[in-house]
Order: C-alpha cells, then sequence, then structure tokens
C-alpha cells in the first residue's frame, strides 16, 4: 500500500506499458529496463502493449520478467484501455507516451506519462498523473514508492 496524502492510496498489482516511445526506441529496450522489469516482478505482473512497429519486441523483450501482448484491433487507444479496464483499473499503474496511450493512462489507477526521446503527445500528458523523463525513471517510482509521494502529495 502506498499512501499518498490528500491523493489516492495505491495498491497496485499490475503495471502496462507502452513500448515503442516508451520503454524502447526505434524498436530497441532502453538500457535498464530489464533489471528494473527483474526488481519490479517480485510485487507487480508487467505487460507490454504493442503494434510492434519494428517486429523487434518479442526477440527484445526475450527473458524479460513481462508478459507482451501484441495489438490486434483497429483502436488501439480503445484495446488499451479495455486491457486496463480488464485487469482492474484499480490495480494498474499504466506508462505510456503516446496520443494512443492517453485512455489507458487516464483509465489506470496510476497514469505515467513519459517524456523520452520521441517525447510526449499533449493527450497523454493531460491523462496522466504524473510526467516523466524516461522508463527508467518511471520504473524506478515504483521499486522507490516514495518518490510518488514526495510528487504527489497535496
Amino acid at each position: 500500500m502506498i499512501h499518498i496524502p490528500s491523493f489516492n492510496d495505491l495498491q497496485p498489482e499490475f503495471i502496462v506499458c507502452d513500448y515503442n516511445g516508451t520503454i524502447a526506441r526505434d524498436g530497441i529496450v532502453e538500457r535498464g529496463v530489464q533489471s528494473l522489469f527483474d526488481k519490479l516482478a517480485k510485487e507487480y505482473r508487467i505487460f507490454v502493449l504493442t503494434a510492434d512497429t519494428f517486429g523487434s519486441v518479442k526477440t527484445q523483450l526475450q527473458g524479460f520478467a513481462c508478459e507482451v501482448k501484441i495489438l490486434s484491433s483497429r483502436d488501439h487507444t480503445a484495446e488499451k484501455a479495455a486491457f486496463v479496464r480488464e485487469l482492474g483499473a484499480s490495480k494498474c499503474v499504466a506508462i505510456g507516451n503516446g496520443n494512443n496511450d492517453a485512455k489507458m493512462l487516464e483509465t489506470a489507477l496510476l497514469g505515467i506519462a513519459v517524456m523520452g526521446a520521441e517525447g510526449c503527445s499533449k493527450e497523454a500528458m493531460l491523462a496522466s498523473d504524473l510526467l516523466i523523463s524516461s522508463a527508467t525513471e518511471a520504473l524506478e517510482l515504483l521499486h522507490h514508492p516514495k518518490r510518488l509521494i514526495a510528487t504527489l502529495r497535496r
């Protein structure tokens, strides 16, 4: 349980991450993500949602402590949000950067937008609870929850 005064009590079970632009750049996983997934997998079930634009996700995430879901619908925005709802939105932390992540970020208990090398869409920023500069820093927030408290308390 993460108690954030005058914000929310968080007890997430799932981490749902976008792939490209969030934990990967040009189809290649950012350095440090695997070790953080390994640490966080002791407390959370981790999912990576992607259209697999570069066709690299299965190779890149082989051996990672996560489950990969390749998006299959014509509306990835709705599909990502529906996935979070199916898991139980009140149990999910969502991490993303793009327009198609905005509804997922808004739906989840905690939405973290990433302003990485690809940037972050306005919709993702406005739909999130927090904007951070990299995927590894976003994941570290969950490994060191007092950072969340310091930023989100009112």
